[in-house]
């Protein structure tokens, strides 16, 4: 039995998560009791899972020219993710996530982009080979509109299956009401 071939399209980042006893008020600082670093990112955790799953996974994403991007990368690789489409950004870092976690499990992130902001079209258009080869394309909004509507026109026109996660949660782009998605 062959391996489903799946593209993943989306973000990468570095999680730098706090654990704090309880949410700084506004202004204020307060004393962790751990920190951690995790690989993260709605698209990169997608692509792990279903490679993990036994998926055969093309990864599109884009990172920086840094040592968390090299990290990332090694990452993948271990992880058995075709990574011929993860474009690096000399100008951009790697996006991060800053976490705080508070004793009771809440939290509060905020992510700072950095070069999942830049992926382009262009570099969708790169990649199309691995969106129209696969069995299915799996996105998600963490990544440029611009480059989501691309790749799924891509897939659209391959007839190939696509798999919208719309989070984090934006306006609809006509694309999305156009197209056959599977949410």
């Amino acid at each position: 039995m062959s391996r489903p071939k799946i593209t993943v399209i989306g973000s990468s980042n570095t999680d730098l998560v706090a654990k704090v006893p309880r949410m700084p008020a506004p202004g204020e600082t307060i004393l962790g009791a751990e920190f951690i670093t995790a690989p993260g990112g709605k698209g990169a955790n997608q692509a792990v899972t279903v490679a993990r799953l036994g998926g055969e996974v093309t990864f599109i994403t884009k990172l920086g020219k840094d040592a968390f991007g090299d990290q990332m990368i090694e990452n993948f690789k271990r992880d058995g993710l075709v990574t011929t489409f993860v474009f690096r950004d000399g100008k951009a870092p790697s996006g991060v996530a800053l976490i705080f976690v508070d004793k009771a499990g809440e939290n509060t992130i905020a992510v700072a982009s950095g070069a999942n902001a830049n992926l382009s079209k262009e570099e969708i258009d790169q990649a199309k080979s691995a969106i129209e080869s696969a069995d299915a394309v799996l996105l998600q909004l963490e990544i440029p509109l611009q480059a989501v509507e691309r790749a799924i026109s891509i897939a659209s026109a391959a007839n190939i299956p696509i798999i919208l996660n719309p989070a984090p949660a934006q306006p609809p782009s006509p694309i999305f009401l156009n197209e056959r998605l599977t949410f």
